[in-house]
């Protein structure tokens, strides 16, 4: 057994802010276009990564222990360990209800992010699904990934303190958390359209903007929703709900497109929702 800890305890026991980097494609610097994002396109994948690096390499200058890259887009299947940064884990394979939160993360952070569904000038903006989900919205609100995800964290009080992405994706973020520290590397003229940094100034800004996030550590507050919550999903034409969806705890179908579950706090319509 003693020999076992001694094996694993250097993967997870670290010193000093641990950060935990959320990835997506849509976001990234150079891809405006929807087959760009195939988690198998050769150019997507260079371009994220070194983006990915990038902000790796500023996190550790900044002064983080630790780096958790999370390849969360489309399966988890976008990611090498043989491209990764050296000094980074990688996760990969989807996760539960909390996304690890309650292994006591410094951070989240956001990189290759896009705008939540339905956004102006967002490019390939959409909530969680392009396909299956038309809007989400939370205490009447319009949401996607970045509010949802930064609630979770939030619920754990872990802060977000850094997001790349295009002008939409930062805009989303800093009407929550305004002091987050922004990477715009594209702005979005039409939902397929985009004018684009380069590779290696989006890396450049990446990393200067990384690097100056770990100091907003302690400041910058945990997003939080005080009070009762209420998670709405509208699905597209493309899928439908299952025939006793409205019979789930908290549940209620709103139309036959729409679901909305409610919780005494967010982690309680966080759950139901995700439970489902």
């Amino acid at each position: 057994m003693f020999a076992l800890v001694a094996l694993v305890s250097p993967l997870f026991a670290q010193s000093g802010p641990r950060i935990f980097l959320i990835t997506d494609a849509e976001g990234v610097a150079g891809v405006c276009r929807q087959d760009q994002t195939d988690p198998k396109d050769a150019e997507m994948r260079q371009l994220l990564t070194g983006e990915i690096n990038a902000a790796v390499d500023g996190f550790l200058a900044g002064g983080a222990s630790e780096v958790l890259v999370w390849d969360a887009h489309d399966g988890s299947q976008t990611l090498s360990a043989l491209t990764i940064h050296p000094r980074a884990k990688l996760l990969m394979g989807g996760l539960g209800i909390t996304m690890l939160m309650e292994r006591g993360y410094s951070a989240i952070a956001f990189l290759g992010q896009h705008a939540r569904a339905n956004v102006k000038a967002g490019v390939m903006a959409h909530s969680y699904s392009s396909l299956g989900i038309q809007n989400m919205r939370m205490n009447g609100k319009p949401v996607g990934e970045i509010e949802t995800r930064a609630a979770l964290a939030g619920a754990f009080n872990v802060p977000t303190i850094f997001l790349a992405g295009d002008q939409a994706a930062a805009e989303d973020l800093r009407a929550i958390v305004p002091d987050a520290e922004m990477a715009v590397v594209k702005e979005g003229i039409a939902y397929y359209t985009c004018i684009s940094l380069s590779a290696q100034a989006a890396r450049d800004l990446i990393r200067d903007r990384a690097k100056a996030s770990m100091a907003k550590i302690g400041k910058i507050k945990p997003y939080k929703l005080d009070g009762p919550v209420t998670l709405e999903v509208e699905y597209s034409t493309r899928h439908s709900m299952a025939i006793d969806a409205g019979l789930a705890e908290g549940a209620a179908v709103v139309d036959p497109r729409t679901i909305r579950f409610s919780g005494k706090n967010f982690m309680e319509a966080w759950t139901r929702s995700r439970a489902r």
